[in-house]
């Protein structure tokens, strides 16, 4: 048995979610609403954030990515969670809900492409479409867009100890999974209502510093 990791990336590996970031400096007012749904559990992720990048014209493509990635903040400790990983042999990796063109360049230099999902931003069209290559398999009907349990099932040894690390309701089904979980924000609360085995945390030094006691 080895330990598995899977991190979210938005409002988890950086400091705000960066979605959100990019709505609220670019899209019209209308995101506001299908940004609710979603978190409230009224609309699908994969529903609710596609009409919210259909929202962004497609010119403005490189302004979206100079914007996030001079205001990304990775959150602290995130370097040294990663060397523990390392020494320890153990598997990281991230599961993300936000967009190829700002997950990949930060997390260059840090996590090999290969142990990163997310979704992928099209600018092709008119307007930004996503394409979804980490949709839901037929274990799962909440149309999650980049699906975390799916890809849990796919690359996760079941009899590895799976440790999920994030924030909010795109990580609640893949909590559900897991054998401990850290969270923050909205994930807490999801945590405390199911039963879920959880820790707060505000960095990743909290994570290091605890990890060798559920990593066993």
């Amino acid at each position: 048995m080895t330990v598995h990791i899977l991190c979210d990336f938005d409002g988890t590996i950086t400091a705000e979610d960066n979605i959100i970031a990019l709505m609220k400096a670019f899209a019209p007012p209308d995101w506001v609403e299908l940004k609710d749904a979603v978190l409230e559990q009224r609309m699908s992720i994969r529903s609710g954030v596609g009409q919210m990048f259909a929202l962004l014209p497609s010119t403005d493509a490189e302004t979206y990515r100079d914007y996030l990635l001079n205001r990304i903040t990775v959150r602290q400790g995130f370097p040294d969670l990663l060397a523990q990983v390392e020494a320890h042999g153990w598997k990281f990796d991230v599961v993300s809900g936000g967009m190829d063109f700002f997950v990949h360049p930060i997390l260059d230099g840090h996590v090999d492409p290969e142990h990163i999902y997310c979704n992928v931003a099209d600018f092709s069209a008119e307007t930004v479409t996503v394409a979804w290559p980490h949709a839901c398999d037929e274990h799962c009907t909440n149309d999650c867009g980049c699906c975390k349990p799916t890809i849990a099932r796919r690359i996760v040894n079941p009899a590895d100890r799976l440790i999920v690390i994030g924030d909010s309701v795109t990580d609640f089904e893949v909590a559900k999974r897991a054998d401990f979980v850290y969270a923050r924000g909205q994930l807490i609360t999801l945590c405390e209502a199911e039963g879920i085995a959880y820790a707060p945390f505000e960095t990743f030094d909290d994570i290091t510093h605890h990890l060798q006691e559920v990593a066993v």
